[in-house]
């Protein structure tokens, strides 16, 4: 699948509309991805799943950051056949307590998949979480990379990160 497949993917799924938006940080903008349209459709969700398993390794093993990055994550561990954890952005307080569900063994490489990246504040916050846990994580792998500073926010945490789509391809024939 191309670069521009995928981006009519996202578009088809109308998970990139246009108005103006508040966006998590706080922060408002002119044009919005939805993740939850295209991680819910399945032609959009399985185009994201075999690009990123198209880029792993043998020996990843898979990072959701909850909660959009989980379907990603459950996708992807199926098109690519490997496990996957989910990391949590708080510590439930029930149950075992775990701010990371799933098998994760002390030294552990695992690549983190995130939909969306404006500032990098959730991505960082789960791999932090991760690294905790006993992960080693150098790598993310990101659907749509808003281009806001997000990108050098995670790279100064220490990780290589990857965009399938940046905002500036997603918006450059913008009708």
């Amino acid at each position: 699948m191309t670069n521009q497949d995928l981006i009519d993917a996202l578009r088809e799924a109308e998970a990139v509309q246009f108005g103006e938006f508040e966006l998590s940080h706080g922060g408002t903008s002119e044009y919005y991805v939805d993740k939850y349209l295209f991680e819910t459709d399945p032609r959009c969700l399985e185009a994201i799943a075999d690009a990123f398993a198209e880029r792993l390794e043998a020996g990843d093993k898979l990072g959701g950051v909850a909660l959009g990055g989980v379907p990603l994550a459950a996708a992807t561990s199926v098109a690519a056949g490997v496990p996957y954890v989910i990391a949590r952005k708080q510590r439930k307080e029930y149950g075992t307590g775990n701010l990371v569900e799933g098998r994760l063994e002390d030294g552990e490489e695992v690549v983190v998949v995130e939909d969306i990246v404006t500032t990098g504040t959730s991505l960082v916050d789960a791999v932090e979480a991760l690294r905790e846990a006993g992960a080693t994580v150098e790598r993310a792998l990101v659907v749509v990379d808003r281009q806001e500073g997000g990108r050098e926010n995670v790279e100064e945490a220490g990780l290589e990160m990857e965009a399938l789509v940046t905002a500036e391809e997603l918006l450059a024939d913008r009708d």
